[in-house]
């Protein structure tokens, strides 16, 4: 039995559901659970507070963990990381009111950082030769510059939009962050093959989010042309229509390549371009 640990609220909560989902893990998680049955696999989910899976992990308690690179690191624990997953996407930062001089990381010597990760801004901080009295707060640590409490915070930055509306500026990032799945060392040997078919599962949705599957009509003249501009897997997949000369063609495309292929398609007489969601990927 997998024991999987993912966070019980927050906004890891959602998307670790739905990664779940997506990998066929029936989760019967009913109101307030800590643990819960996979219904049509091997496995078991723990629901736990975001800084307690760290420790969790390392001791053994659970297997595997659905959480963020910088609890991970805050926590200093004993464990690998299997894959990054690409979502809740954030950086360490520090930041200070707008106006305040900053000429990099020596300004802070000798000034207070409120801060609700301590370990990883002390260890930053060591590796720079700068001097400064860290604040330990756990929560709203944006508002400290603006009541006097610190001259400058290291917090989580995603869009910037909280730094903006207290007045702060970031200024330096010390890392970024997204969620992984991470895994205990015994866990790893002793349950191997479990773990690796979670991963296969894992990689598999991840790999599709990150395509289309596109089908067209195309003039046969243009058939080699076109097969040329699409960055498939093996080939192109052409199929001929009814009407004399023209053909339709299947692909596979990565998202970053999407409004490229399809500009370069409709100047090459494509019609009919259908974009398709991509459910699983296996290569």
């Amino acid at each position: 039995m997998l024991r999987i640990a993912v966070q019980k609220s927050g906004r890891l909560y959602d998307e670790s559901l739905k990664l779940l989902k997506e990998c066929g893990l029936h989760v019967d998680n009913g109101m307030d659970q800590l643990k819960a049955e996979v219904r049509n696999f091997p496995a078991e989910v723990y629901f736990l507070r975001n800084s307690d899976i760290p420790q969790y992990l390392e001791d053994g308690v659970v297997d595997i963990a659905i959480i963020g690179e910088n609890v991970l690191s805050e926590k200093n624990a004993n464990v690998y990381v299997l894959e990054k997953l690409g979502f809740s996407k954030c950086r360490l930062s520090i930041a200070l009111p707008k106006n305040d001089e900053y000429i990099g990381i020596a300004s802070l010597e000798g000034k207070k950082i409120a801060t609700s990760y301590p370990n990883t801004l002390q260890k930053y901080l060591d590796e720079k030769q700068v001097t400064a009295e860290i604040h330990l707060i756990s929560g709203s640590v944006e508002i400290a510059p603006n009541i006097g409490l610190a001259d400058a915070i290291c917090d989580l930055v995603s869009s910037g939009s909280t730094l903006f509306k207290n007045g702060l500026e970031e200024k330096d990032i010390l890392f970024r962050s997204e969620a992984c799945i991470a895994v205990n060392p015994t866990a790893l040997e002793e349950k191997k093959d479990i773990i690796d078919e979670i991963l296969f599962r894992v990689q598999s949705v991840l790999k599709a989010r990150d395509h289309r599957y596109i089908l067209f009509n195309i003039p046969n003249k243009q058939i080699k042309t076109v097969g040329k501009m699409l960055p498939v897997l093996k080939s192109p997949t052409v199929l001929p229509l009814l009407d004399e000369g023209w053909s339709s063609m299947h692909s596979v495309i990565h998202v970053d390549d999407f409004w490229k292929v399809i500009r370069g398609l409709k100047e090459h007489g494509a019609q009919g371009i259908l974009v398709i969601p991509v459910e699983n990927m296996v290569i």
